[in-house]
């Protein structure tokens, strides 16, 4: 059976320290992480099908993260865990998300129970998407090569991570605070001038398709739109 990896984001280091030495003993490859923003970055460095997340958390907040988890990845399974228990509570993590819910303090048979039940009905699909196709354009983000015919051209990384956070949100706004905190880590004035000499190269080497637009969404972030 292939192994499941677990990302577990848990600040209280005496649980977290218990919940990975568990999860490892039933046959689950498990990272853990202390807070949310630590979490993340290594999300999306790393390749996971399960992600386990403590809703009160410092520095980045469970639901906060859940978020920017489903920017990325919009199938992966996400479990939140709370010592919260009422309604609206609950709702704010299943509209962030999330698959499931377990509530402080909770028995690991439960939690193992609660995590096989998903991996069963959930399909999982690779967080790390490489390749797209935007028209008549065909995009390799992992060879950082963009195809348009017998004409390639090369990407830089920054040009081939903007264009496939674009990919990943196609038809949907892509945040321009996190294409920022993504790719250049800081949201900074420097930073922000810099992605817009980025989307302005992006649309250069997609003009050859009139179907592509990366559009400006006003206070918000960029579209990438494919027209029918």
């Amino acid at each position: 059976m292939e192994t499941i990896n677990v990302l577990l984001a848990e600040d209280d280091e005496n649980l977290g320290s218990l919940l990975k030495e568990y999860l490892i003993a039933k046959g689950y490859s498990t990272d853990w992480f202390v807070n949310g923003d630590i979490a993340y970055k290594n999300f999306i460095k790393n390749h996971y099908e399960l992600c386990i997340l403590d809703v009160m958390m410092p520095i980045k907040d469970g639901i906060s993260l859940a978020k920017d988890i489903r920017m990325l990845n919009s199938s992966l399974p996400i479990i939140f865990l709370t010592a919260k228990s009422q309604k609206e509570d609950i709702l704010e993590g299943f509209k962030a998300g999330c698959d499931d819910y377990i509530t402080k303090p909770f028995s690991m048979e439960e939690l193992l129970y609660r995590i096989e039940a998903i991996l069963r009905r959930t399909h999982t699909q690779p967080s790390k998407q490489s390749e797209f196709t935007i028209g008549s354009f065909h995009f390799d983000a992992e060879k950082q090569l963009l195809k348009h015919g017998k004409t390639e051209t090369k990407l830089t990384t920054k040009e081939s991570d903007l264009l496939r956070l674009l990919c990943l949100n196609k038809n949907s706004v892509l945040e321009r605070n996190f294409a920022l905190k993504t790719i250049w880590i800081d949201d900074n004035y420097f930073n922000a001038r810099s992605m817009d000499v980025y989307i302005a190269k992006l649309r250069k080497y997609l003009k050859d398709d009139q179907t592509i637009e990366i559009m400006n969404i006003h206070g918000k972030g960029f579209k990438l739109i494919e027209k029918a």
